[in-house]
């Protein structure tokens, strides 16, 4: 029994317990309530103070607006009428300057009129002014053109030895050099067969003759395979002959389009300047002097064909054309009306290929590993037997090709860890140099059969030997 009161008296402490636990809930909730109906007021009491306030100040700027528009609305009639008393009294007043100004004017024309010695002073004044401003406007052309072919040098222009004013200004010490320096041979460091020798010798000879007797030039056109010498010698020509130089490329013209005309009558307004003789010479010739006839040349090409047909119709003393050109075969007629020499630059032989070999090993490898300035050494082996066999090798290879070859054999010792060129390596180079030249030959034989197929070759113009 004591058990069963201990557990009633437990049941009402937990039924206690659980009152006062809902009892505390239910004021809880009741606080939360009241907490939220606060801030519900306060935030509707914010509101509303400001819709009020945000009315009040749409009614102001309102009242504003129609007192302003009011008062503009009456001052309207007074701002027209002090417009209209503006607008009267400029007017009034320009009537007034035109008045007097005519009566001037007329008192003036008048005075004039009648005497005569005014009249003739003043039409002697127009005239000499009218003359002075045509007599000013020519003469600044002419000016202009003088300046323009002395001070620089024409667009159509890559490369010349002619010293211009401002050339002289920036580097008179390598102009002085120039201007000092004694004639060359005209063959030096140029390689060529023996009977091809003698006959450039004689051009050479000759041209330097004719500058002395200030006789005229005659044009020459120098055929043959690329990488043949051709641009080498006709600079070399030049110094010869104590001539001037300038070198322009046939593929320039085109691009040029209408300003083509232009372009080349100011080149020959320039070459004609020169007070020592100009050698030009004209590389890729083919590439703009082509037959007219053909419908591949555009209009401004053949224009430009014609102005060069018109500036090199006679002999000059002050120029010499020399052309260049790998298919002379496409020139037009009127082109090789005023070649006055053909020289076929061929492909080395073997003893000119010997001689190119040697020469430009010592140039490239010899010399740089002799004077230890460069990070260059060579290998003992017989070096002249290894020319020997190398020039054996590159049949075929033009002087160009060799000279490449050479500065290979310089790019593979610099490549190397210890910078020695071996004998190794240099065949090695050989092997490829010749596999790339076949490889060539074979573009351009499928090229030439293509190009050449059903037509006939010019039988005047055989192809040079070596080119397929």
């Amino acid at each position: 029994r004591a058990q069963y009161q201990d557990k009633l008296a437990r049941q009402r402490y937990d039924e206690q317990m659980r009152q006062q636990q809902l009892a505390n809930e239910e004021s809880l909730r009741k606080q939360e309530e009241s907490v939220q109906k606060q801030e519900a007021m306060r935030r509707a009491t914010v509101e509303r103070e400001m819709e009020l306030r945000h009315k009040n100040e749409m009614l102001r700027v309102e009242a504003e607006a129609r007192a302003r528009a009011k008062a503009e609305r009456e001052n309207a009639d007074i701002i027209r009428e002090q417009i209209r008393l503006k607008a009267a009294e400029h007017r009034q007043t320009v009537l007034e300057s035109l008045k007097t100004a005519g009566m001037l004017f007329g008192e003036g024309f008048r005075a004039f009129v009648t005497d005569w010695d005014k009249v003739t002073a003043t039409v002697a004044g127009l005239t000499l002014l009218a003359v002075g401003v045509y007599s000013a406007k020519n003469a600044t052309a002419v000016a202009g053109r003088y300046i323009e072919a002395r001070l620089d040098k024409p667009s159509l222009v890559r490369e010349t030895s002619r010293i211009t004013v401002l050339e002289a200004l920036k580097h008179p010490i390598k102009v002085g050099k120039r201007l000092t320096s004694k004639a060359q041979d005209a063959l030096e460091g140029v390689v060529l067969s023996p009977q091809l020798e003698a006959r450039v010798r004689d051009i050479a000879i000759a041209t330097r003759n004719t500058k002395k007797n200030k006789s005229l030039y005659r044009n020459i056109l120098m055929y043959g395979p690329p990488g043949t010498g051709k641009t080498l010698f006709a600079k070399k020509l030049a110094v010869h002959s104590g001539m001037d130089y300038a070198i322009m490329t046939g593929g320039d013209v085109a691009p040029m389009g209408r300003e083509g005309v232009t372009a080349m009558h100011k080149l020959f307004d320039w070459a004609n300047t020169s007070r020592r003789g100009l050698l030009l010479f004209v590389d890729e010739a083919d590439a703009f002097l082509r037959k007219r006839a053909t419908e591949k040349i555009s209009e401004d090409l053949r224009a430009t064909l014609n102005a060069f047909l018109h500036r090199t119709g006679q002999h000059s003393n002050k120029f010499m054309l020399v052309l260049a050109s790998n298919q002379p075969e496409q020139f037009d007629w009127a082109i090789n009306d005023r070649i006055d020499e053909m020289v076929n630059f061929d492909l080395p032989q073997l003893e000119e290929r010997e001689r190119l070999v040697r020469m430009y090993f010592d140039q490239h490898v010899l010399k740089p590993a002799t004077e230890g300035k460069q990070r260059l050494k060579l290998a003992q082996f017989d070096y002249g037997k290894k020319c020997s066999e190398i020039a054996r090798l590159t049949e075929g290879m033009s002087g160009r090709e060799i000279s490449q070859l050479a500065v290979a054999w310089q790019a593979a010792a610099y490549a190397s860890e210890d910078g020695v060129l071996t004998e190794a390596m240099m065949d090695a180079r050989v092997a490829d140099a010749v596999q790339q030249h076949r490889q060539k030959m074979e573009w351009l034989k499928t090229e030439g059969a293509e190009a050449t197929k059903g037509t006939d070759r010019n039988p005047l113009l055989p192809f040079p030997k070596g080119t397929p």
